[in-house]
């Protein structure tokens, strides 16, 4: 897991995947990030696989700052769109983008 700037918003980009086991990492990264940037967009490009703790990670990222989550793999966007939660997300195709609605 990365972090970075790009102009003015944190962005996290997380890889591999994420579960009540690995979540751990991710969590603290955004957390530090909410903390600190009024944005934070996580780069979801890198992510293979994720079930519910992903989820409720986001949703409580979200609640506490200006999430949007940025290129995610064809599956975690399949979640999102079961789960609803890409009606709650910003959710855009690229970092670029994501930083850009600034």
């Amino acid at each position: 897991m990365t972090q970075s700037e790009c102009r003015g918003v944190r962005v996290v980009s997380a890889h591999g995947s994420y579960d009540m086991c690995s979540i751990k990492p991710l969590a603290e990264a955004l957390d530090a990030a909410a903390e600190e940037h009024r944005t934070v967009v996580l780069d979801a490009s890198g992510i293979a696989f994720g079930d519910s703790s992903l989820l409720n990670l986001l949703i409580l990222t979200h609640q506490k700052t200006d999430l949007r989550v940025a290129a995610p793999t064809r599956q975690i966007r399949r979640l999102f769109e079961i789960t609803g939660v890409d009606t709650v997300l910003k959710v855009r195709e690229t970092v670029e983008e994501a930083a850009a609605c600034h």
